[in-house]
């Protein structure tokens, strides 16, 4: 006789076995994948303890499982992730969006808010699945939003997360960041960007769930995790008005050595962000 499982026996069973294999966030992880497998949200899951899934659903949720047991991300498994109050698909070819870069729109929001934001031109620097530059095309439609990318795959992404989010004041280059003056056809009033800053040494130890599925490209900034700053910043006073924003998501204990490399470049002020663990985590820039 086959085994009945409820909602309940089912949901408690996951945890034990991902506690089991460290999988991080074991029950939220449960949590997901089952309210994903079942095409419900995660307060019914508790308020419908007693349901008895089918077969269908049991299949579809075991090889959720199976996946996340390997440290594949809950987002890969399930296609999305929610950012800033939107839904967007996301894959292996992009970063999936952490809540610390909200801050990073949240901050870009506020400035625009203070001036006057119809037809601010607003360049998403390395977009990834498009979170930060649709965001703002989503909260700021009157703005222009450029956004690049070097990944076509990315860009891919970005693009059916663009149509799906109906965002169209929105469009896309492929380039490097580095070849963005030759791309645009004036400059920018702000720059934002959540480039790879990982260190190389702190990268081999980062958790599998990470290192072995999200892009490399997209994390990696190098041994310090600098080279994108270092090749970047002397590109900006080509692509940004005078006086113009730049808002740069920076890693942990690096505000020192960007400060310096801001400070050489002759920006006219500087000024730091801390994210919710009071780490140093955006960079604000006035040219």
């Amino acid at each position: 006789m086959q085994e009945i499982w409820t909602i309940q026996k089912l949901l408690n069973w996951t945890i034990d076995y991902f506690q089991s294999r460290d999988v991080p966030e074991a029950r939220l992880s449960a949590e997901l994948l089952l309210s994903g497998a079942l095409n419900m949200k995660r307060l019914d899951l508790y308020l419908q303890f007693e349901r008895i899934l089918t077969t269908a659903e049991l299949d579809r949720f075991r090889e959720y499982v199976k996946r996340r047991a390997k440290y594949e991300p809950v987002q890969y498994i399930l296609g999305e992730q929610n950012f800033m109050g939107l839904i967007f698909r996301v894959n292996p070819d992009v970063l999936i969006p952490r809540p610390e870069t909200e801050l990073l729109v949240e901050a870009v929001l506020n400035e625009i808010s203070s001036r006057s934001s119809e037809n601010l031109a607003v360049l998403d620097v390395g977009t990834g699945s498009g979170a930060i530059a649709i965001s703002l095309a989503h909260f700021c439609r009157e703005c222009r939003i450029i956004a690049n990318d070097i990944s076509s795959a990315a860009l891919e992404t970005a693009r059916r997360n663009a149509r799906l989010l109906s965002t169209e004041n929105i469009q896309f280059i492929q380039c490097q960041a580095t070849e963005l003056p030759e791309h645009l056809t004036e400059k920018c009033d702000v720059i934002v960007s959540n480039p790879p800053y990982v260190p190389e040494k702190q990268y081999e130890e980062l958790h599998p769930q990470v290192k072995n599925f999200e892009p490399a490209e997209a994390l990696k900034g190098g041994p310090d995790g600098l080279d994108f700053y270092r090749s970047f910043i002397p590109v900006i006073p080509r692509i940004l008005k005078r006086g113009g924003l730049v808002f740069l998501e920076i890693g942990f204990n690096q505000k020192e050595k960007i400060q310096d490399l801001l400070s050489d470049s002759g920006v006219k002020q500087l000024d730091f962000i801390q994210d919710y663990q009071k780490i140093n985590r955006i960079v604000k820039v006035i040219l």
